[in-house]
């Protein structure tokens, strides 16, 4: 057994400030479900990491859906009568619904109002809005802007196409030494949002690059997507590869300043869901877990009744809860490096569980084998105790986990006295055993 195991720990700050530094740099894209501003996303984190890039045809049934219309935006504006652009998307690409129709016009102030959305309790903030699956078209501004309109006619003016082209995501396997997958998910099709949807992007990204130099037991499978929909395609497409998956995270909400939160799988009792709960209760650090409810991000389609696959929700903050949630708030003062790396941190400690977690028999069951003689007791303490642990329940029928749970140790030093045990010929592994 390798001592170190599953071992990707780059320092939490180096990797956090990489983070930042990559969601800055695709802060300014418009992004969508579909169209240019994803494909320029996918172009950008192939810096880091070789994703395979797949087009699906607009149009194309995925269960009960069906892949929309391409879109794609050049420019959005409102001009009031003096020909200032009191709205004005090349400032802010949040100030146009997302699948807003082309529109070229003069109405006035009341014809325009109920295509504004602001945010009265929040009137320094621009609202995110979106209109996916049905033709409309709309602008967002801060309310105090809003308040500062002044009756007339309005020039609008939104130059956009929806037209049939492709639905567009990412995906990265990394073969390890066993087909059985661990799936790592997240969205990436929010326009400038940088806690909600590039944090999940960014930690995903540079956590697909370190994976990619470590040894792992473990396949990968990292995917790119469009929120829902982009998930929901991939499923389709891909259903006879979901019984490889054993484990899975969605990541989004990483890098604001909140406590990290685990949402656990529809199984409620996942190998994942342990993992998490344990290396958050292991961590010292202020932590939540939630069961799982079928409101959020794209855990809900990996875990439909139909695949109900062991996949988890990993964020800070969850989502809908703070104010900056969907608003423009939500931009890179919000984020911030050192909660990027550690969640960076946290979630490496969950792979590892699961890399390392394997089942062993003591072959030497009858009583406590001798250990003074093998150089393995000294004094009760800590390492004692996992060595007497992981010998008592290693039947068989106990994985690691199980063993660090009951005993209440971390699962690093259960690693440790099972790699001692090994060495002393106390142990053998359970081979396939998952």
């Amino acid at each position: 057994m390798n001592r170190a195991g599953f071992d990707v720990s780059p320092d939490p700050s180096d990797i956090g400030r990489e983070i930042y530094e990559l969601i800055a740099e695709l802060y300014p894209i418009c992004r969508s479900i579909t169209g240019n501003g994803f494909r320029q996303t996918m172009d950008v984190l192939r810096r880091y990491v070789p994703l395979q890039i797949h087009e699906v045809p607009s149009g194309t049934q995925v269960f009960d859906w069906t892949v929309p219309r391409e879109w794609n935006i050049r420019d959005a504006y409102v001009k009031d009568s003096r020909g200032r652009r009191v709205i004005d998307f090349q400032r802010c690409n949040l100030h146009i619904v997302s699948y807003s129709v082309p529109m070229d016009t003069v109405m006035s102030l009341h014809d325009l109002r109920p295509h504004l959305h602001t945010l009265p309790d929040r009137p320094e903030w621009i609202p995110y809005k979106t209109s996916y699956y049905e033709e409309n078209w709309g602008f967002c501004l801060s309310h105090q802007d809003y308040l500062d309109l002044e009756d007339g006619n309005y020039e609008v003016f939104i130059d956009s196409s929806l037209e049939r082209g492709s639905l567009t995501y990412g995906e990265f396997y990394l073969r390890g030494t066993e087909e059985a997958e661990i799936l790592i998910s997240c969205h990436a099709c929010h326009p400038s949002l940088c806690n909600d949807n590039l944090s999940g992007v960014g930690l995903a990204a540079l956590l697909a690059r370190e994976i990619g130099k470590a040894a792992h037991r473990y396949s990968y499978r990292f995917l790119f997507v469009p929120g829902t929909i982009g998930a929901i395609t991939w499923l389709a497409r891909n259903e006879d590869r979901t019984p490889n998956i054993k484990h899975g995270v969605v990541l989004s909400g990483l890098g604001d300043s909140g406590e990290i939160t685990y949402k656990k799988s529809r199984r409620g009792d996942a190998e994942i869901d342990r993992a998490a709960v344990h290396v958050l209760q292991q961590s010292g650090l202020a932590y939540g877990i939630t069961d799982f409810d079928p409101y959020g991000y794209d855990e809900r389609q990996y875990c439909s009744p139909g695949f109900n696959l062991p996949v988890g929700s990993l964020s800070r903050t969850p989502y809908g809860t703070y104010p900056e949630y969907h608003t423009s708030a939500d931009n890179l003062d919000f984020v911030k490096p050192e909660s990027l790396g550690e969640s960076f941190s946290r979630l490496s400690e969950m792979l590892q569980v699961l890399e390392c977690n394997r089942r062993y028999v003591n072959v030497n069951p009858k009583c406590e084998p001798q250990l003074g003689r093998r150089g393995l007791y000294s004094s009760i303490g800590e390492s004692e105790r996992a060595l007497l642990w992981v010998l008592n329940l290693s039947d068989g029928s106990h994985d690691l986990l199980d063993i660090a749970e009951r005993s209440g140790l971390a699962f690093a030093s259960i690693q440790e006295a099972t790699a001692r045990l090994l060495d002393s010929r106390l142990l053998r592994l359970v081979e396939n055993a998952h």
